[in-house]
C-alpha cells in the first residue's frame, strides 16, 4: 500500500489548498494544566509574584499566541480570529488554563487554542520560575501537563 501525503512528499512541503471549501463557523476549545509548589500559588493567589501579575500576562501571551499561530505551525493556515476567552482555574498545587477560540472561516481553529493554552501555561512557568527553582536550580515540581482538545465545532454541530 501506497501512501499519498497531503503535506510532505519527500523534500517538497506545502500547504493544502483551502481556498474551494466553505466558510463556516468554528470554535476550538482547549485546556492544559501547570503543576506548581504549595508558595508559589499562595503568591500567583496573593497577586506577590515579584515578576507581577501572572495570570494578567498569561492571558495577554495566549492572546498574541493564537493570533500568530501560522508564524509559529509552518502548515497552520492563517484564519481570521473573531474570539478568544482564556480562563484560569487554581487549585492548591495547579493552574487550569482553558483558551477557545472562534472563527468563520474554511479551516478549524484548533491549532490556535492549543498555541494558546500551551503559551498561558509556559508564560506562568516563566514568570514564577525563580520561585520554582530548587537549591540546585531544578524544577523538582513544576511541569505542564494535558494539553488537549476539548471540544470543536463545525457548524452548528460538535466535530470531535
Amino acid at each position: 500500500m501506497v501512501t499519498e501525503f497531503t503535506h510532505v512528499t519527500g523534500d517538497a512541503v506545502r500547504m493544502v489548498n483551502v481556498g474551494d471549501k466553505a466558510e463556516v463557523r468554528r470554535e476550538a476549545t482547549a485546556a492544559g494544566r501547570i503543576i506548581l509548589n504549595e508558595e508559589t500559588m499562595r503568591s500567583i493567589s496573593g497577586g506577590t509574584v515579584v515578576k507581577g501579575n501572572v495570570l494578567a500576562t498569561a492571558r495577554v501571551a495566549a492572546t498574541l499566541a493564537v493570533k500568530n499561530t501560522p508564524m509559529i505551525i509552518p502548515m497552520c493556515h492563517g484564519i481570521p480570529v473573531h474570539g478568544i476567552v482564556v480562563d484560569f482555574e487554581l487549585g492548591d498545587l495547579y493552574i487550569d488554563a482553558t483558551v477557545t477560540v472562534t472563527s468563520t472561516g474554511k479551516t478549524g481553529v484548533e491549532m490556535e487554542a492549543l498555541t494558546g493554552v500551551s503559551v498561558a501555561l509556559l508564560t506562568v512557568w516563566d514568570m514564577v520560575k525563580s520561585a520554582e527553582k530548587d537549591r540546585f536550580g531544578q524544577y523538582p515540581v513544576t511541569r505542564i501537563e494535558g494539553v488537549h482538545v476539548v471540544r470543536k465545532v463545525k457548524g452548528d454541530s460538535p466535530d470531535r
